[in-house]
Formats: structure tokens, sequence, C-alpha cells
């Protein structure tokens, strides 16, 4: 799967004022040898002769690059012409139309809705959203859970209790979470636990403090494909916490935000009035840094991909960047390697720096950063944090590799 060259065979329809050719991501692996009947090949790469068919007769298109994914070229006209073209749909969807039938559908909700929080944009635009329809009948939870970035959950409190007028509480549940973590090293059964002592919390937490009817969560599409449980063939790559990481719960689910990318999350962000700040903060993964931790989650790997991540977003914001790229952390593993200090050897952790440039998280590419700053940064790592000896900077788009470690 990767990057392919589609030639445009027929200049019309779904590949109307494409050009000659584009840059398409697909499988490189699969082919249509043979083409039904009625359909003629509108488009082909180097490994498929038919990459592109039509049934122009019965207006029946397929194609087997991906249209929808930023790194296509052109593949959003692609799909404008055939929706418009095409099927004659008419243009009127808007995310302000979406945020005005999204207060409508959830006003009708009856009972009361807990939402958890975690600081993000995705779900302070859900709670934002459910607290604009039903007001009062909102309560927002935020539970620490050991796995936050460096002065997370202090930064997160103040911004919802100095900008949001909803109803906030903290819970500290960092012993809980650590303590299920400890001694496991499966990736997908980390992010299970995570799931659960979420959900255990939540349901403790509504039997506690008044009778909730509603959970609400900021799952976004990117989340129900990853964790196979959209309605297309998409198998599990991972388990989201707020998807397939849920135990049973005995909360009905409210997930307003279901079917958004992250960029439209962002233009519903600013529509109803969220902070430049957040706005722009970069993505974070429901289970924090238990996915940034290859292997067992231990103090000692907590805070080194706590500091050195610091140091990453420091040095983007240094030189204009932050707000460039998608995301940018630093994760460790188990692996070590042998470094000097003075003239002593020191055998100490290995960091890998992680920036990548996406629109949707549906694929991403690593960030072509100048050797000057890597450098910086690669510098202040290893002087800074003392079990560090060696950084390295990942260097693998998605696909292949997945934005997060684990």
């Amino acid at each position: 799967y990767g990057s392919s060259v589609l030639t445009i065979d027929s200049n019309s329809d779904i590949l109307n004022g494409i050009g000659d050719s584009v840059r398409a991501w697909m499988s490189h692996g699969d082919e249509a040898e043979d083409v039904p009947e009625g359909f003629e090949i509108i488009g082909h790469t180097e490994s498929s002769r038919s990459a592109a068919i039509a049934n122009k007769q019965k207006t029946v298109f397929g194609i087997q690059f991906h249209p929808e994914v930023v790194h296509t070229e052109k593949g959003t006209d692609i799909l404008k012409n055939f929706v418009l073209d095409v099927c004659y749909a008419n243009p009127d969807w808007t995310m302000e139309k979406f945020v005005e039938n999204a207060v409508e559908n959830i006003s009708k909700v009856e009972g009361n809705v807990l939402c958890g929080v975690s600081g993000g944009i995705d779900s302070t635009v859900t709670a934002l959203l459910i607290h604009k329809a039903i007001g009062n009948r909102l309560k927002c939870v935020f539970v620490d859970n050991g796995l936050l970035r460096l002065n997370e959950a202090e930064e997160i409190e103040n911004m919802f209790k100095n900008n949001f007028e909803v109803d906030f509480t903290k819970i500290d549940g960092q012993e809980q979470f650590l303590s299920k973590l400890n001694g496991i090293i499966d990736p997908e059964e980390k992010r299970k636990i995570v799931g659960k002592e979420f959900g255990n919390i939540f349901t403790k937490f509504s039997k506690e403090n008044g009778q909730f009817t509603w959970l609400a969560q900021g799952t976004l599409y990117p989340d129900v494909i990853e964790s196979g449980v959209s309605k297309g063939p998409a198998s599990v790559i991972k388990t989201h916490h707020n998807v397939g990481g849920l135990p049973e719960l005995h909360l009905k689910v409210l997930e307003p935000l279901r079917d958004l990318y992250k960029d439209e999350v962002r233009k519903v962000a600013k529509i109803i009035g969220v902070p430049q700040d957040l706005l722009m903060r970069h993505p974070f993964p429901g289970p924090g840094l238990a996915v940034r931790i290859i292997g067992e989650v231990t103090k000692n790997k907590l805070d080194i991909t706590r500091l050195a991540s610091k140091i990453v977003e420091e040095e983007l914001q240094n030189a204009d960047l932050y707000d460039k790229v998608w995301q940018a952390y630093a994760a460790v593993g188990d692996d070590k390697a042998v470094g000097v200090v003075g003239d002593e050897r020191k055998y100490g952790n290995i960091v890998m720096i992680r920036i990548v440039d996406s629109i949707d998280a549906m694929t991403a590419d690593w960030t072509r950063l100048p050797n000057e700053l890597l450098e910086k940064i690669s510098n202040r790592i290893t002087n800074e944090i003392d079990d560090v000896t060696w950084v390295s900077y990942v260097v693998s788009s998605k696909p292949p590799a997945t934005i997060e470690p684990q």
C-alpha cells in the first residue's frame, strides 16, 4: 500500500478535469484482471491496468485507489465529480447546518447526560454541543488516569473552569489505571484495560451522583473505522478506548461527532467559539501515554515520555512550526543503547520522535524538519533527561505505520 501514478484514460465523468495523471494511494498487490461486461477502463497504474472502471450507461463506477485520503492528488475533486455531476446531489450540507441539526437532535434526548472529557478538541466540542442543547442536564467528568502529558491535568481543569460554563468534576484515577497496567505488554490489552477502567469510573460516578441515562463521548469516524465497528469492511487495527475498549455499560452512549473527521470537528469548534489555543492543540490518544510507551508502562518511561514530548513541542513552537504539523511527540520502549557522558560509558534509553502531517488522521506523512531543528531537539533530550542516550526520528508514513506506536 502506498503511492502510485494514476494515468487517466477517460477524462470525463468522475475523472473530468483531473488531468493526464495524478498521484494516488492504493494497494500495489491487487488487480482486477477481468473487467465486467459493459465496463470500460478509465484509469490505470503501472501495477493495475484497471485502477478505475466505468459503466457509463448505468452510471456505475469502480476505483481501486483511495480518493478520500489527503495524499491522493485531486481526490476531493474526484469525489465532488461523483456527488455533484453523477449523482446530482445538492451541496447544501455545511458545518453550520451540522451544528444546528446536532443541537436539535440532542435536545430531544431524555434524561441526564454524563460526558467524559479529556481536554482534547473532540470531547470538548462534544460537551459544548450537548450543553448548548440541554444545559444543566449535562455533567462533565475529567479523569486523571496518570497517563497524561506534563502538567496536563492542571491545565485541563483550569481551561474548563475559566472558559466554559459547564458542570465540571475532576477525578484522580492515577493509581487505579497504573496498577491495572502493571506488567501488561500487549498494546491491545493496554487499550482495553484503559477503556474498561474509564467505564468503571463513569459507572461508579453515575451511581453516586444522581440518575444518568447517557454517557457522551468524543468518538470520531476514524476511531470507529480503526476499531473495526464501522458499517464498512475494515478490520480491527487498534481498539480505541471509546469504541471497542469500553465494557458493557449501564448507560446509553451518545456520540454526536461519530460521523466526523478531525478537520470537521475543528470547524465545528470554531463555529461554537472554542478558544484558539485549544483549537490548534495537537491530538492526543484516549489511552494517553500507554500507547506511546512500548511494552510495560513504568514510572521511568512515563517521566521520559513526558519530558521529551515537552521538549519536542517547545522547539516546534520556537521554530513557529507547532501549528503547521498535525501531531508531534516522543515515545520510548525497552530498547537501550550505549552512550558516552564525559569520559564514562552510559547505557540508556532510546527515545523516538514522531512528527507527522495529516488532515484527517486516516493517512499521515512524516514531517521533513530542518536538520538543525532535529539536532536541537536531540541535544536537549539527551542533555536534559538523564536516562536517554540516543534519539531517533521516525520516517514511516501511515500506512503502513500508524501515527501512535501502540
